[in-house]
């Protein structure tokens, strides 16, 4: 292996997942960690300061130099040969890691602001140490053990949702306008935090959330008791392997 291809193998192993375990690629995922930070602070202001500036232009230049070294190390995250250059622009990690940088270059609408919060999805990446941890494993192994069952509440719950939409829209037609506002209600009610800014005024429309309440609340809390479980059996098989 020649000096230049064994820099980049070097710089690979830094920036990609088994870069985690080594001193170094720890410090290069707490340097992308507090970047990806840095630049959602201008997020949490309406105005716009001269250090935000200062601040966004050095993490884009953080986030170029990563792109562009992710890029020239294609081929040995896709292992396809020379195809991987070519491809990797169309990765789905590559294109959400062009989209947080193009905000630098646009103007500071609201629009253009916005996908600056793409650059969360890049916190993904960056916290992949995470992902070689003990409860992470634990977590994960129980969401794909508890997946058709969790998928199965979650369709009873939007099946809820939209049975009492429909009842509360028909028999509260003053009360909401349109049927989005009869679903968002019944987000509300199912979940039993009630902001009050849409709610029944008659006597069938105040049962109809009284018995929506009290389903919910059981509804709701099926899929927590479902990872605690999961997650308690996981623990259990572990310490028995162990």
């Amino acid at each position: 292996m020649s000096n230049k291809e064994s820099l980049r193998a070097r710089i690979y192993s830094t920036i990609d997942v088994a870069g985690s375990q080594t001193r170094l690629g720890r410090a290069y995922d707490y340097l992308m960690i507090v970047a990806i930070i840095v630049s959602l602070l201008p997020l949490c202001f309406k105005q716009d300061f001269t250090i935000f500036f200062i601040t966004d232009t050095i993490v884009t230049v953080l986030f170029i130099a990563d792109y562009l070294v992710r890029w020239c190390t294609a081929d040995l995250a896709l292992r396809k040969g020379w195809k991987s250059f070519l491809l990797y622009p169309f990765t789905p990690m590559a294109i959400i890691d062009l989209l947080s940088i193009l905000p630098f270059f646009l103007p500071m609408n609201q629009g253009f602001k916005a996908l600056r919060l793409l650059r969360m999805v890049r916190a993904l990446r960056a916290i992949r140490f995470i992902r070689e941890s003990r409860s992470w494993r634990v977590v994960t192994s129980v969401l794909r053990r508890e997946k058709s069952l969790l998928l199965s509440v979650g369709a009873m719950a939007v099946a809820y949702i939209l049975i009492c939409a429909l009842i509360i829209f028909n028999v509260e037609p003053d009360s909401f306008d349109t049927f989005f506002d009869a679903i968002y209600w019944a987000c509300v009610s199912l979940t039993t935090v009630g902001y009050g800014d849409i709610y029944p005024i008659t006597t069938i429309g105040r049962v109809v959330t009284m018995l929506s309440s009290l389903v919910g609340v059981a509804l709701i809390a099926l899929p927590a008791g479902i990872i605690t479980g999961g997650y308690i059996e996981e623990m259990r098989r572990e310490t028995q392997a162990e």
